[in-house]
């Protein structure tokens, strides 16, 4: 129970991080009118670069918690995978099984509507599932506003809980990316964020051979491991039967945390 705890980490403090963020630019203005422009303006440019360095690294703490690794040296990885339903669902949910492996599904809320029976398929068989947003606005999702971020993930998990019986308890932002914003959104909706710490570039254009080498070093316990499934490539079942045979051989199962 402990270690559920220390996992599920649901935004506490959001709104107080909102308004540090906002009084370091109040004070950044005092300085440059009590100190003169040469300090307030290094202090702005300090605190513009956190948020943007923060806005897109997938692994920063600055405006919520996110669960990068599982804790404790046990030879498991959380095996995630993103952007489903989609065609790759059932073989990847065979390849699964004839490993005796489980999963996490970062589905968008627009394709489980699309293939609610793959959703529960999902379910049924042992599986996870999480929210990855309702329409997956890839280019746009860091710059959204709370407004905009509450619809996304709101109407994904209201979807969840209609198809699956269920809403998810984890998020995973849009290719990783987030902003001052996520985290009162994220609390409303009692879910956590997930980044990774092993990941191969499979979402985008690529072959098996280049997403296990670049995966393969960051096979370690305590992985959190980020797959795709869908993309136009055409190669995820492949690199997931990879990455299977990857785990095994390094003695690693995937579980649910």
């Amino acid at each position: 129970m402990e270690a559920r705890a220390t996992q599920h980490r649901v935004p506490r403090t959001p709104r107080l991080r909102l308004g540090l963020l906002a009084l370091s630019q109040v004070v950044a203005v005092a300085l440059w009118w009590w100190l003169g422009w040469q300090a307030g303006l290094a202090l702005l440019l300090l605190s513009h670069a956190a948020v943007l360095w923060s806005t897109f690294h997938p692994r920063s703490q600055l405006f919520c918690p996110a669960l990068v690794r599982l804790p404790g040296d046990q030879p498991r990885v959380w095996l995630t995978i993103d952007d489903g339903p989609s065609e790759d669902t059932l073989p990847i949910l065979d390849l699964l099984d004839a490993h005796d492996a489980k999963a996490t599904f970062f589905v968008v809320g627009a394709r489980a509507r699309a293939r609610p029976d793959l959703v529960r398929e999902i379910v049924r068989r042992g599986h996870g599932l999480g929210n990855h947003s309702d329409s997956h606005p890839q280019a746009a999702f860091w710059r959204l506003g709370p407004g905009r971020l509450e619809a996304e993930i709101a109407a994904n998990q209201r979807s969840l809980a209609e198809i699956a019986g269920s809403a998810p308890r984890w998020f995973r932002s849009v290719v990783g990316h987030t902003n001052p914003f996520i985290g009162p959104v994220l609390a409303r909706h009692g879910l956590t964020r997930v980044a990774w710490s092993a990941r191969g570039f499979d979402g985008v254009r690529c072959t098996p051979d280049q997403v296990l080498a670049r995966i393969a070093p960051d096979l370690k316990p305590g992985a959190v491991v980020l797959l795709h499934e869908g993309a136009a490539h055409g190669h995820n079942v492949e690199i997931l039967r990879r990455a299977l045979a990857a785990l095994k051989a390094r003695g690693l199962h995937a579980v649910l945390p």
